[in-house]
């Protein structure tokens, strides 16, 4: 009796590659083409690692964080027992760095998303619906938006008052303007396709449309911008930390930690220095992700 010939390897293409039982999608592709950029993933590893700390950061810190003495105080990095020194009251600068990427990136992120919910909703409703609405809505944002980001924040903070929820407010209303228009305008786009034409023809509302239709292709060009603008989140929130309108202390925070070195920038400039290194390397790797996320998402690459 014959045996079947029916083979058991998966079938190849022309180049020899097996075909894949089905496609992977649009986002398995930006998953492919990010895994190809050493930058990104650079940035991205360099993310999750100061996520990592921030989190854990109460459990694995070297020494107390709050734990002063004047007698050790401005003590050089590279000191036995301070990798990395001491600050103005001789709290340990490694364990207080640590520590602040807590109060850092939560006042870094969070505006952001917060903005990012409440700039997509007011950008997808002026777009979808146009004509007058659309035109009271952006003209509003404008009045924002004419505003620079660091005038309006330190306004805005100033007049609420100095502290964590406040100066979080405050960024928050900064961002919604540049987010809501973004949004608007990918909308203004979808709202004009074909597939939204149909849905509309088929007798479905404005709520399924935006809910099914709409929404799918805003939200990742949406989501791209705002990751770019954490790094500005968070050098604003350093900034009114520094002047006094955020963070209070003796919680650490890098904005904060630069404005009570300052005064130790001629004895120990190093030590000085590395709270504001550190909201350099942290704003740099949002910037590389965003800037990573974005080349992988665009389709024409």
């Amino acid at each position: 009796m014959a045996e079947s010939a029916v083979s058991t390897r998966p079938r190849r293409g022309r180049l020899g590659s097996p075909v894949a039982a089905r496609s992977s999608g649009y986002w398995g592709g930006v998953v492919q083409r990010l895994r190809r950029d050493p930058v990104a993933l650079g940035a991205l590893l360099m993310v999750l690692v100061l996520l990592a700390v921030a989190v854990f950061s109460p459990w694995i810190t070297p020494a107390d964080p709050f734990a002063s003495s004047m007698l050790k105080r401005l003590r050089p990095i590279g000191t036995e027992g301070f990798p990395l020194g001491t600050d103005e009251l001789g709290r340990d600068m490694l364990s207080r760095l640590m520590l602040g990427a807590r109060l850092s990136l939560f006042m870094g992120i969070t505006p952001v998303l917060l903005a990012f919910v409440a700039g997509t909703a007011i950008g997808v409703l002026a777009g979808y619906a146009g004509g007058p609405l659309n035109s009271v809505i952006m003209r509003t944002i404008d009045v924002f938006y004419a505003f620079p980001s660091v005038l309006l924040a330190i306004a805005l903070s100033g007049a609420l008052g100095a502290g964590i929820g406040n100066a979080l407010l405050s960024l928050t209303v900064v961002f919604v303007p540049p987010i809501a228009r973004v949004a608007e305008s990918v909308t203004t786009q979808v709202r004009a396709r074909d597939f939204v034409e149909a849905a509309r023809a088929s007798g479905a509302n404005a709520f399924t449309i935006v809910r099914v239709h709409v929404l799918g292709n805003v939200l990742g060009p949406v989501f791209v911008y705002a990751t770019s603008l954490i790094s500005v989140s968070m050098i604003l929130a350093s900034g009114l930390s520094f002047l006094g309108l955020g963070v209070k202390p003796p919680e650490p925070e890098w904005g904060l930690m630069l404005n009570t070195l300052r005064t130790a920038i001629y004895t120990q400039p190093w030590v000085a220095a590395l709270p504001g290194a550190m909201i350099f390397m942290t704003s740099i790797s949002f910037n590389l992700l965003s800037d990573g996320l974005r080349s992988a998402m665009d389709v024409k690459r």
